[in-house]
């Protein structure tokens, strides 16, 4: 219903108001907000594949110990003082729920040596005996001159080979220093796994993503996290359909995604001194070596949302940094990027697909004919709107499921939905930047923004 009756609606309204025009500025808008309906329509596949995985459940083998594979939590940290809170947060939710589904496993904080929060994170590390610090010396170079968190990464992977663990049998599960679990997580996570050792080799995946879900009690900001009520979303729908379907071309994120220690040892972290979208590099270079073999499992991990707008920006500023020079990456072949190319262009020309700025542009021309060239195209437009006001109103959700009380706030989903015009004016100004400033060549940045305790 959160979709349909928005859909109806628009189409309806979109339909009663058409007049016909071919000016240039119909002609560009049909372009502009046509586009998403590419990634909108996998989306809803996604989110069609969940609802029939949920009713399916009751035939899934229930979550039992993984006896038999070795789990290795590998946790990277800038070690800052203001980001240590959110790390001792979720390191020690990794200690209380995982050993309980894998008695054989160890989290490794990986840190640069010498880094702010070295003393505090050793103590840590000192209060449980699964924690071990793995620090990345400075002097370490990787061959391709790779900086950043996939430097720190690449190390670990390099250790894991050095120490005789880049084998079948051991999973890496990749978090975020401000990125917990829960009970829920560690089951789901034991039933994927148990899952891959019944299943036939040339079938067993080898990679496999979750849900990231943001707790209001993670939240220090009500508005950023409204705001990224759109996230869990995505998970749940793109991410649902692409990679749960073995060909995680829309990237992954770097937190609740478990791979194999062997494969990654093929592939690695080196991806060369621009790369701060590791995650989504990764996930592509995954798709040419190992088609047909990740998947997607109904768990979730607890993040949390930027402390402040500035901070929103900026984190979306980066990864549109990013991902605009991936998908301009011709070491990886077009056929595994064209679709995350077609997502970053939508958000791009997100500033673009805004009804004020649209207005503006026509007063300009002096033309406020907002139409399409034909009257079909309002059927995608509707489509695309609907789908948007989907996402916010079902993440929302999924972040108050997540929530200690279960459940939204009786004026949330209103909220939610009126502020759906300033949301996306946000996260266009951050791709928009981001865009920016892979066309003027700056030097590349991984900002890390300050993590909420």
């Amino acid at each position: 219903m959160p979709f349909l009756l928005p859909f109806v609606l628009l189409l309806f309204f979109g339909l009663y108001t058409y007049r016909p025009s071919s000016s240039p500025l119909s002609w560009a808008l049909t372009v502009v907000w046509s586009l998403p309906v590419i990634g909108v329509m996998v989306g809803i596949q996604g989110a069609l594949l969940i609802r029939r995985r949920v009713r399916q459940s009751d035939r899934m083998v229930p979550p039992a110990p993984v006896d038999q594979d070795f789990l290795i939590v590998l946790v990277p940290t800038i070690g800052r003082h203001d980001t240590y809170p959110a790390l001792e947060r979720s390191v020690l939710s990794y200690v209380e729920h995982l050993p309980e589904y894998f008695p054989y496993m160890r989290v490794d904080v990986l840190t640069e040596e010498g880094c702010e929060a070295t003393q505090s994170i050793d103590r840590l590390a000192a209060s449980n005996p699964l924690i071990r610090v793995v620090e990345t010396p400075k002097a370490y170079v990787t061959a391709n001159g790779t900086r950043f968190k996939a430097r720190a990464n690449n190390y670990a992977h390099e250790l894991r080979i050095e120490e005789g663990e880049a084998l079948d049998h051991v999973w890496v599960l990749h978090m975020d220093d401000d990125t917990g679990v829960g009970p829920d997580t560690a089951a789901s996570l034991a039933q994927f796994i148990n899952r891959q050792r019944r299943a036939h080799p040339d079938e067993a995946k080898h990679m496999a993503q979750g849900i990231l879900t943001y707790p209001r009690e993670n939240a220090v900001n009500l508005f950023t996290w409204l705001a990224d009520a759109v996230r869990p979303a995505d998970d749940i729908a793109r991410f649902r359909a692409l990679t749960g379907m073995g060909t995680p071309a829309a990237g992954v994120h770097g937190e609740l995604l478990v791979l194999r220690a062997s494969i990654e040892a093929t592939i690695g972290w080196d991806f060369g001194p621009k790369a701060i979208v590791e995650d989504a590099q990764l996930a592509l270079s995954f798709c040419r070596r190992y088609p047909g073999r990740s998947d997607w499992f109904n768990g979730r991990c607890y993040g949390a949302s930027p402390a402040t707008t500035k901070d929103f920006v900026k984190q979306r500023d980066r990864w549109a940094w990013g991902l605009v020079a991936l998908c301009f990456n011709r070491t990886i072949p077009w056929r595994y990027r064209w679709f995350l190319s077609v997502c970053v262009a939508t958000w791009i020309l997100g500033p673009l697909q805004h009804i004020v700025a649209v207005l503006c542009i026509g007063l300009l021309v002096g033309d406020l004919n907002t139409s399409p060239v034909t009257q079909s195209v309002v059927i995608l437009w509707a489509l695309n709107f609907a789908y948007v006001i989907w996402t916010y109103w079902e993440g929302l959700r999924l972040n108050a499921i997540a929530s200690a009380s279960g459940r939204r706030k009786w004026w949330e989903p209103v909220v939610v939905i009126a502020l759906i015009p300033v949301f996306s004016v946000l996260e266009g100004l951050g791709g928009f930047k981001g865009f920016l400033k892979f066309l003027r060549r700056e030097e590349n940045k991984f900002v890390v923004i300050a993590k909420p305790a």
